[in-house]
């Protein structure tokens, strides 16, 4: 059956989920075999017991069960570079660049991380941005559909420092959304748990989830076209998949163009297409300085169009449109 193993997080392989780096490691290891694993407590990080889901930082120790010998760990493949067109492609997208942190500006229909049937995302194009052999890391997510702000690491300790203030929610992130419809109220806080279920490949995130979690959203409405839409400003106060999504949806104003949460993505006539979601702002504690960085992102086009099919502009200067017209806290 083998002996327990200790095997530390290498710098490459921070902001890896646990499963995925298990997976990694001991393909032979089944879904449900590692389920049991994590239920009993047998995986251990830094002494502790941990979730599928927790995302993992250089340095840290996993104690690894015994495992049968098919399930021997295998080497850490080499990762392939990004060809010359992404080296260029992914340069092009960065907003802001210093010694330990790099900005990009993501475009809406480019996955952060591959996973099935995903080739091209851009934890496979990180390498072009790469100084003295060190890549930067990822250290939060974005969905594929969501454009705007995306924030790397360049080293191991600044990745650790970011990904704490992610989770320690010391990172205020403004979005911009078109929706559909006319949000009963100018601004509050949609407070609905939301937890992952429905068929495999077809989960949604929703208040009936058995795991439903703690999610909350604070909006505001910039500017609104009569009952058509709005144009609306978004913090998320907590961090689950698809919650301003999901959260739009439930307030009865579904994200123009969402296919998952928004009446099957049915766009209206003349309206343009693609999910109109953008990280727009965002400000965080600087690993460097310790100070407060702020950068602000250009709305995407696909988001000016959008406003544009309501009458609005995004270079207008309206309330509650930048993060310092909102509050500090809720």
């Amino acid at each position: 059956m083998g002996e327990v193993e200790h095997r530390e997080i290498a710098p490459e392989e921070a902001g890896l989920r646990f499963d995925r780096w298990v997976r990694s490691r001991y393909p032979g290891l089944s879904h449900a075999r590692l389920q049991k694993l994590l239920r009993t407590g047998q995986f251990r990080l830094d002494g502790r017991r941990v979730q599928a889901g927790t995302r993992l930082e250089a340095g840290q120790v996993v104690r690894v069960p015994p495992l049968v010998p098919r399930e021997k760990a295998t080497p850490t493949r080499e990762r392939p570079r990004p060809s010359a067109r992404d080296a260029r492609f992914i340069r092009e997208l960065v907003l802001h660049e210093d010694e330990d942190i790099i900005v990009l500006d993501k475009p809406a229909g480019l996955a952060v991380q591959g996973g099935s049937g995903t080739h091209r995302h851009i934890d496979g194009m990180l390498e072009a941005l790469a100084v003295g052999g060190e890549r930067p890391r990822l250290v939060h997510r974005l969905d594929r559909d969501t454009a705007g702000l995306l924030v790397l690491a360049r080293h191991a300790r600044a990745a650790r420092e970011l990904m704490h203030a992610f989770q320690q929610h010391r990172v205020r992130k403004l979005y911009w959304a078109v929706v559909l419809g006319r949000p009963a109220r100018r601004e509050g806080i949609v407070d609905l748990p939301l937890g992952k279920a429905g068929p495999r490949g077809r989960e949604r995130m929703t208040p009936e989830a058995p795991d439903a979690r703690k999610a909350r959203t604070a909006f505001r409405v910039i500017a609104r076209a009569g009952r058509v839409g709005a144009w609306l400003g978004l913090m998320p106060l907590t961090g689950r998949t698809h919650q301003l999504r999901a959260h739009c949806a439930a307030i009865g104003c579904p994200i123009l163009g969402d296919r998952k949460y928004g009446d099957g993505g049915a766009v209206p006539e003349g309206a343009p297409s693609g999910l109109m979601l953008q990280a727009v702002e965002l400000e965080l504690p600087h690993p460097g300085t310790g100070r407060p960085f702020r950068i602000r992102g250009r709305p995407a086009p696909h988001l000016r169009e959008g406003l544009s099919w309501l009458g609005m502009e995004a270079g207008e200067r309206l309330p509650f449109s930048r993060l310092e017209d909102w509050p500090e806290s809720f």
